[in-house]
């Protein structure tokens, strides 16, 4: 499961799932700021970024693929790396199961 570290101040955010540990670091509130409107998405973007549905997204989420940072009572937040990883990953596995001429 992956965990997210936040401190304030002269902070780091780090972030850990599986065998990869992000690091974010900011030392005042305005460098904070950029780092959410830059690193954070909320569902909306997340759908728009990997093409999928709701429904997808719901599933992704139901079966630990795509772990969000907080879930709110309408919305998720997910970290902008999960979701290109994410997106990668569809790249790979749809790549591997086209057929060849």
């Amino acid at each position: 499961m992956a965990q997210l570290s936040l401190q304030y101040g002269k902070a780091k955010i780090s972030r850990r799932g599986n065998s990869m540990t992000q690091n974010y670091s900011f030392n005042t509130k305005d460098e904070f700021i950029k780092l959410v409107q830059s690193e954070i998405l909320n569902t909306s973007e997340a759908l728009e970024e990997l093409n999928i549905s709701r429904q997808a997204l719901n599933s992704l989420v139901k079966r630990g693929k795509l772990v969000p940072l907080k879930e709110l009572s309408r919305d998720r937040l997910f970290l902008r790396e999960d979701i290109e990883n994410r997106k990668n990953t569809t790249r790979m596995l749809k790549s591997k199961s086209k057929t060849y001429d």
